[in-house]
């Protein structure tokens, strides 16, 4: 699972070890990530993991494939919601400088980088592992922030917040997860996007209004589809569906 180690991340984690499940704590810091291990269980093992450098996601998918030759479950979790927000600003004010018209480029490559292009990465770089499992899942963290359905809707909530760096990177996120279903569905392997709700974590600057534990049931759920489970989908628990 890549960004283990702290939050919606280490709360699945948890869970999936509770279920019995092996668990990779995928962490960009080393020491972090096995301090997460520890938490998670004893059978959880840190992986350094950081899904924007190329050389951390090889080496990674080579110590998958050297200790355990295969991969049941990818979660891709890894997230920034910016790198230019200031202390005190709120989202609503962050929000009026990352517009169409003024939002910088390297603001939203940033976000991208880890949001879309590291999921691909990661995406890439696992798939020979989990061709190995007997029946994989891949499961992306989304939002419903990327949904453009919602977001078309005047009424909805957050539409005023939509913009080109978060909100965007999960809307291009729900384009890669329905593309690899799309792509995986004649070998059985299933992928689904989840949302976790506006959770306190780390990524909104623990303003949100859910717990961890309620963050990650979603996840773990979709996780452990059996093999009557869908495929291509973006829900919400418990199992509501969220338009594309």
């Amino acid at each position: 699972m890549t960004g283990a180690n702290q939050g919606i991340g280490l709360q699945i984690a948890k869970e999936l070890a509770a279920k019995n499940v092996t668990v990779l704590v995928g962490s960009r810091n080393s020491d972090r990530g096995v301090a997460a291990a520890k938490q998670v269980g004893q059978d959880a093992h840190a992986v350094e993991l950081d899904v924007t450098d190329r050389a951390s996601v090889s080496a990674a998918a080579e110590r998958v494939r050297n200790e355990f030759a295969r991969l049941d479950i990818l979660i891709q979790n890894a997230a920034i919601s910016n790198t230019g927000k200031q202390p005190g600003q709120s989202v609503e004010e962050y929000a009026a400088t990352t517009r169409p018209s003024n939002v910088r480029l390297d603001e939203m490559r940033a976000v991208w980088e880890t949001n879309v292009f590291g999921v691909l990465a990661v995406y890439q770089a696992m798939l020979p592992l989990l061709r190995q499992a007997p029946a994989a899942r891949i499961v992306n963290v989304s939002s419903g922030a990327g949904s453009l359905a919602r977001n078309a809707d005047p009424a909805f909530p957050y539409r005023p917040i939509f913009g080109p760096v978060y909100p965007a990177s999960k809307t291009a996120l729900n384009a890669l997860t329905l593309a690899m279903a799309i792509e995986l569905e004649p070998e059985g392997i299933k992928v689904n996007a989840v949302s976790p709700g506006f959770t306190r974590t780390n990524l909104n600057g623990y303003a949100g209004t859910e717990t961890v534990e309620a963050g990650a049931r979603e996840a773990v759920r979709v996780a452990l589809l059996g093999p009557e489970g869908p495929t291509g989908t973006f829900t919400r628990w418990k199992n509501e569906t969220i338009p594309w």
